[in-house]
């Protein structure tokens, strides 16, 4: 028979066995996966192709891209050619817990010369085009039975219904935008036309309450896109941005592990030029040369205030650039305290630092006001990049 003492220190060695597993698990991160439209739901089609084919030949293949890595979570809402309920979809993300919501679609133009990608985050818009687009997403809403009663009167028609969908969990339309530039960055690596970030009142992103994204991969309208679309070759190669643009974000806001390795852009198609004035914006918010007066000392500005260890405190990024840009106020039109990290040939420039969650928010508005409309916070603590939530639990 075992002493008293052997037998306590054996059961505090399994329950110690078991916190440290269930904490490893607690730790991966969660991917919701939404390949939009199935089956009686066709999404639009053009030329042969069908939106809800294309959209869930992608997701299968970003998925399978991800499950190769042990500290990430991969759910889908559906993986096979069935029909889901846009309300059902951001549920199976809520259940989850999931850290991100990814819904994939194509989109399609009655001028059939338009194409590139764009990256949708919830939010009301003044932009017509933005708002005719969500109203064609929506539209699936009176497939589903009951859907008056299940979305409270919402009518996908109705001026009045998007004028009451109030900007719901506000707090991650600034993870949210950052995630959607990082797809949309990864888009311009493998020579895709980037339409920019947008906002718009999408219902499947409404009721989803973590940083979530709708992804416009490209025209099917548009003959040449929609065929690259429809193979396997572009699937693949779209595919990988957006696995690559998930994974920079896991490492960025959630921490790097042993297994986040980018997948090299393929080098099968040379990378297209484009005109898009708003993939270009953010590059040339940084391309303005430095006044030949230098006299005014900068360090000061640049200093970060002190702060007590262990507390957290938020910046504003401001943008990022592959160009270093002096950190003098009028290189970032008239902000002061400025701060740049590096990673790797990327210079990320931020604005701000404090440990009050308000006083960031004032600064973000500031920020954006001043004309950097896709600035976000970042949170710190210990000298370490922490996620915003993790940042709020002080």
């Amino acid at each position: 028979m075992k002493p008293i003492k052997q037998i306590r220190i054996s059961i505090i060695a399994s329950f110690a066995i078991l916190f440290f597993s269930n904490t490893s698990y607690s730790q991966k991160f969660k991917v919701t996966l939404d390949a939009g439209h199935g089956d009686h739901d066709y999404g639009a089609v053009y030329h042969g192709h069908i939106e809800k084919n294309i959209t869930l030949a992608i997701v299968l293949k970003v998925g399978k891209i991800l499950e190769k890595n042990s500290s990430i979570d991969v759910i889908y809402t559906r993986k096979t050619d069935v029909f889901i309920d846009l309300v059902e979809r951001a549920n199976i993300a809520n259940r989850a817990d999931s850290d991100i919501f990814v819904s994939i679609h194509c989109n399609a133009n009655p001028n059939n010369a338009a194409d590139g990608s764009e990256t949708y985050v919830m939010g009301m818009s003044k932009n017509a085009s933005n708002l005719e687009a969500a109203k064609r997403e929506n539209s699936v809403v009176t497939l589903e039975k009951d859907y008056k009663q299940k979305y409270e009167g919402f009518d996908p028609k109705s001026p009045e219904s998007y004028a009451g969908m109030v900007m719901a969990q506000e707090l991650y339309l600034d993870q949210s935008i950052a995630l959607a530039g990082k797809v949309q960055a990864q888009f311009l690596q493998v020579g895709k036309k980037s339409r920019g970030v947008k906002q718009a009142p999408y219902m499947v992103l409404h009721k989803a309450y973590m940083p979530r994204v709708l992804i416009e991969t490209g025209f099917i309208s548009n003959q040449a896109e929609g065929s690259k679309l429809d193979s396997e070759e572009g699937q693949q190669e779209i595919a990988e941005s957006i696995a690559n643009a998930i994974i920079s974000y896991k490492k960025e806001y959630f921490g790097a592990s042993d297994n986040d390795n980018m997948i090299k852009p393929s080098q099968r198609i040379e990378p297209i030029k484009t005109n898009d004035s708003i993939a270009k914006k953010p590059a040339t918010a940084l391309t303005v040369k430095a006044p030949e007066v230098k006299k005014p000392e900068t360090k000061p500005e640049v200093k970060p205030e002190p702060v007590a260890t262990g507390v957290a405190t938020f910046k504003v990024q401001l943008s990022a650039s592959g160009k270093k840009v002096e950190l003098i106020p009028s290189n970032f039109k008239g902000l002061a305290n400025l701060s740049v990290t590096s990673d790797g040939n990327i210079y990320k420039y931020m604005y701000g630092n404090t440990s009050n969650y308000e006083e960031a928010r004032r600064l973000l508005a500031e920020a954006k006001s001043k004309g950097y409309t896709s600035a976000f916070l970042i949170a710190f603590k210990n000298g370490q990049k922490v996620s915003i939530q993790e940042a709020l639990k002080q």
